[in-house]
């Protein structure tokens, strides 16, 4: 690995983790990145979960030092997470690369247009509703998000602000905080997966994930600092422009 090509990765790391911690879709920047580099999709795919766990350490730690978190519901959804992601994991590393990139592509337009024409309702906290019907319901889908974030990381963000913003009615800073906890817990099945298939890059996945870690601490910061406000801004942007380059791909 050349210092351009290091340079390269920590910048991506850092772009990919300021999109996931506000919004989703950080990875349709780092996985295009990785797979220009030269890994073949489902050794990319691989490699840039590294990434997200490093983000995730260090955004669910700011988080935590600005007071925001969602805990224990975010244990029990991140558990059942957890689980899915082994599925979905294991399904990702037995597809060839053509196919790979072909549902990808189904997937990811399929995330943006959800999110595009599904309004994302935030309450407040006098509002939020973790009561054990709706930790059930929570509990349910999020096993279903776990296989989808197993099998690919990009847009999960999409789909977990939806559901815990539709289930519990959280807040979009809280929401992020419990999102990051969440893809945190899961994707450390997916990474073990990843290992035992011998399917990970580990230096362009370490030196990404360098640049994952350096923006979540920032973000996660920055984002309750600014509020609900501005992360709405972020997230509209973000998604049309991914629907943008969806469209012409």
């Amino acid at each position: 690995m050349t210092i351009l090509e290091a340079l390269l990765l920590v910048g991506t790391g850092m772009i990919a983790s300021f999109l996931n911690v506000t919004s989703g879709g950080g990875s349709l920047v780092s996985l295009p990145v990785l797979i220009f580099m030269g890994l073949p999709s489902p050794i990319a795919n691989a490699s840039n979960r590294l990434g997200i766990i490093g983000q995730n350490i260090f955004a669910v730690a700011g988080f935590r030092s600005k007071g925001i978190h969602a805990f224990p519901y975010s244990l029990y959804i991140a558990l059942s997470a957890f689980v899915g992601a082994i599925i979905g994991a294991k399904i990702s590393v037995d597809l060839d690369d053509e196919l790979f990139n072909r549902i990808i592509a189904i997937i990811m337009i399929a995330v943006v247009l959800l999110t595009v024409f599904k309004p994302i309702k935030t309450a407040t906290a006098a509002k939020e509703k973790t009561d054990t019907k709706s930790t059930l319901i929570g509990i349910f889908t999020f096993f279903f998000i776990g296989i989808y974030g197993g099998f690919i990381q990009a847009g999960v963000g999409f789909l977990m602000i939806a559901a815990l913003t539709s289930i519990n009615g959280f807040s979009l800073v809280k929401t992020n905080s419990a999102k990051v906890f969440v893809a945190l817990i899961y994707t450390l099945s997916a990474v073990a997966v990843f290992i035992y298939e011998d399917a990970i890059n580990w230096a362009y996945g370490l030196t990404l994930a360098f640049g994952n870690a350096i923006g979540g601490w920032l973000t996660s910061r920055w984002s309750v600092k600014v509020g609900d406000k501005w992360i709405k801004r972020v997230l509209v942007v973000t998604v049309t422009g991914l629907a943008i380059s969806l469209w012409f791909k």
